[in-house]
């Protein structure tokens, strides 16, 4: 069984009307990867407060999430993430950091009032993440939820730091693949037989009139993947099915 499920939170509106282009969803979802994590699900939200109080309340509830939130925790009128994130996650107040305010006071002198010492209010109880671009941290809770820049340059080196450093890589994964010659509908039995640890994915293809699926199964048994892979493949034979381009 997975140990954590990971979630990012990527909140923006510039995102949603095409303003931007997001650049955190490949970053960690790779990141995650490279480690053999999971990454349950993935959310790109409005800066709006009570939308973003409800999908984290929905990952808090999951008691093996972990989340990454990205943006929304600057100093202007439309940064809510630390306000919400003190809501959501601890008792709905914000208190000043003092190392966080030393960081922003020795960064910008006597720029950082009256506006730029507000970034250093966040949650009780929270942790701070290094910010290697202009010093201002990003934070944490719980050594579960983190809350970054929407700055790639600055967010991505917390992500880094943070699966480093609290998460253990786990073990690579064994896969196999193939191309069934034939539609998603005839493989269903055979895919409600496989284990629940082992890895499943269907990609259904049609190609003018021919149907075609991509299979894939991976496992952290070298031998367990060869068992079920070769089950996958007899059970095609059986219904007179042909698979083809094995990688």
């Amino acid at each position: 069984m997975d140990k954590h499920n990971f979630y990012s939170v990527i909140i923006g509106t510039e995102l949603l009307n095409g303003r931007r282009v997001d650049k955190h969803f490949s970053f960690l979802n790779q990141a995650l990867r490279d480690r053999g994590l999971r990454h349950e699900a993935n959310f790109v939200i409005n800066d709006n407060p009570p939308l973003m109080k409800r999908v984290f309340k929905m990952i808090s509830e999951d008691p093996k999430s972990v989340m990454f939130c990205f943006g929304g925790i600057g100093s202007t009128p439309d940064d809510y993430t630390r306000k919400v994130a003190a809501l959501a996650f601890t008792n709905g107040i914000l208190q000043t950091n003092q190392v966080a305010l030393d960081l922003i006071k020795e960064e910008f002198g006597g720029e950082a009032y009256p506006h730029r010492v507000k970034m250093a209010d966040i949650p009780q109880d929270a942790k701070l993440l290094e910010n290697i671009v202009n010093r201002v941290p990003g934070f944490y809770l719980k050594d579960r939820f983190f809350f970054t820049p929407g700055f790639p340059s600055m967010a991505h080196h917390m992500v880094l730091w943070a699966l480093n450093n609290l998460f253990e890589k786990k073990a690579d994964k064994f896969s196999c693949g193939f191309k069934a010659d034939c539609s998603e509908n005839d493989l269903i039995d055979i895919m409600e037989a496989l284990p629940e640890d082992l890895e499943l994915s269907s990609l259904p293809k049609i190609e003018g009139d021919k149907k075609t699926v991509d299979i894939y199964l991976a496992h952290i048994n070298k031998k367990e993947l060869k068992r079920w892979c070769m089950f996958f493949k007899n059970k095609m034979d059986e219904i007179g099915k042909k698979y083809t381009n094995e990688y």
